[in-house]
């Protein structure tokens, strides 16, 4: 395992779409899991990020800290493998497109959400903020509703990386109290990603290192709240 690639992670947190990709690769790979949030109950991983962000993942020379671009590292680095898209493919665009809109688009405004709702302290929560950005993550939804209304997922007919990236921003609806919300195909949709034994491995495995380790881990929340707006 000298030469392994190594994953920083924390549960439940981006790098999650890391672990995923690897278990769906079936590459051999060190899990080095970190108490949330790692700058600050973690304080040594700062000397290898700076940045004190997840993840990180190590691969001899490459060193990468965007979770989507971790998935297309991983998935063009050890193919071919149909979970990338290749080049000369139609669908190669949208696979790109939908790989980081996942993160852009559909994490980004649930981080906002999160941190306050729950994350910060309850005298600096807004939830104004958070009300927005929550209605902000349904709004984009609408696009990846109408293509898994009509085809199995993101890219057409096969699973992708680019469904990994927005699993992830599925999964995290569970922690932001959206996951009620999600349209009826997105629904569907997200339970056959669920279904496929590269997410479950992940999970097991997340959870297993977690309890282990004696990490606690952030419990779903109720539905969101949305104030009734005329």
């Amino acid at each position: 395992m000298a030469n392994a690639i190594t994953l920083y992670h924390c549960w439940g947190a981006r790098s999650f779409r890391a672990l995923w990709t690897l278990e769906e690769l079936g590459l051999k790979y060190r899990l080095e899991l970190l108490p949330f949030p790692p700058r600050v109950l973690a304080p040594e991983y700062l000397e290898l990020n700076p940045l004190g962000t997840i993840p990180l993942l190590v691969d001899g020379s490459a060193r990468i800290t965007e979770s989507a671009a971790i998935c297309q590292y991983l998935v063009t680095r050890y193919g071919p493998t149909p979970l990338a898209v290749g080049v000369d493919e139609p669908q190669y665009a949208a696979f790109l497109n939908f790989l980081h809109f996942g993160e852009a688009t559909l994490t980004f405004p649930q981080t906002i959400v999160l941190r306050y709702t729950r994350l910060e302290r309850p005298e600096k929560r807004l939830p104004q903020a958070a009300e927005d950005y929550a209605r902000w993550f349904l709004a984009r939804l609408r696009v990846v509703d109408a293509i898994v209304a009509e085809h199995p997922f993101i890219c057409g007919e096969r699973f992708t990386a680019a469904d990994i990236s927005i699993g992830f921003a599925l999964m995290l609806t569970r922690f932001t109290g959206l996951e009620d919300y999600l349209p009826t195909a997105t629904k569907a949709y997200w339970g056959r990603l669920q279904a496929r034994a590269g997410f479950q491995s992940a999970s097991a495995i997340e959870t297993d290192a977690a309890d282990r380790q004696g990490f606690g881990r952030m419990p779903p929340i109720e539905p969101f709240a949305f104030s009734k707006r005329k």
